[in-house]
């Protein structure tokens, strides 16, 4: 089963929740805001994908943090973030039970997705 994790109000979410409806693509939605997300899961994301891909730097929550918390960051950091406040994953992070694609691209999905 296909699982679209992410925050339901973010463009991108619904873009990518656009898409897979439009296919009729089955899929679970896990929001982090409501669900949060575990340890394991994203220390295991940030193994596979990269902390440093994972990590939303381009957003709003962590352009505000301070300078303090910004610096020095390296995979534990990052994780700590992430899990503090889960709008920092980039999202939609979009699971496939056996790889994981980060963002949202047509062009990705559609590949994900063919045959």
């Amino acid at each position: 089963m296909v699982t679209m994790y992410g925050i339901r109000n973010c463009d991108r979410v619904k873009k990518a929740r656009a898409w897979l409806d439009a296919r009729g693509v089955a899929y679970d939605f896990h929001d982090y805001k409501t669900a949060g997300i575990d340890r394991d899961r994203l220390a295991g994301w940030a193994r596979e994908l990269g902390w440093e891909k994972l990590l939303n730097r381009a957003g709003t929550t962590f352009r505000k943090l301070p300078d303090s918390e910004k610096a020095g960051l390296d995979e534990g950091k990052a994780i700590a973030l992430m899990l503090a406040q889960p709008s920092m994953i980039k999202r939609p992070l979009l699971d496939l039970g056996d790889r994981r694609l980060l963002g949202f691209s047509p062009a990705a999905y559609a590949e994900a997705f063919a045959g």
